[in-house]
């Protein structure tokens, strides 16, 4: 079964950047929507940036301005540029790829922790 792994978490300063990336362990056809979310300690798990087929992104207004998503997906591949970083920023982060089919893939975070 196809995998995501996400990569690129560690400690940051406040102000500083991270770029968190997500590849697919195999291939995965007519992928639609990529996406990223994120969990903090004590909070449900929320989206904050996707991106279509068309390239057509969107963003939470919490992170707005300072994230930016990016696909390949002939790598089956999305990232996460994220500057500006706050402290509340500090969450587990998680990749997740909808196919045409509806088909929903979920990877095993990685964690981000903005230092104050």
């Amino acid at each position: 079964q196809v995998q995501l792994v996400e990569s690129g978490g560690g400690l940051v300063q406040a102000g500083g950047s991270r770029r968190l990336s997500c590849a697919a362990s195999g291939r995965i056809d007519n992928i639609n929507i990529m996406s990223w979310y994120r969990q903090a300690p004590g909070n449900k798990r929320e989206w904050i940036a996707s991106v279509t087929e068309a390239n057509n992104t969107n963003y939470a207004n919490a992170v707005k301005g300072r994230f930016t998503i990016a696909r390949d997906s002939a790598k089956n591949w999305v990232s996460l540029q994220m500057s500006g970083l706050k402290p509340d920023d500090t969450a587990l982060y998680f990749c997740n790829i909808i196919t045409r089919g509806g088909r929903s893939l979920w990877g095993q975070g990685t964690q981000v922790t903005v230092s104050s």
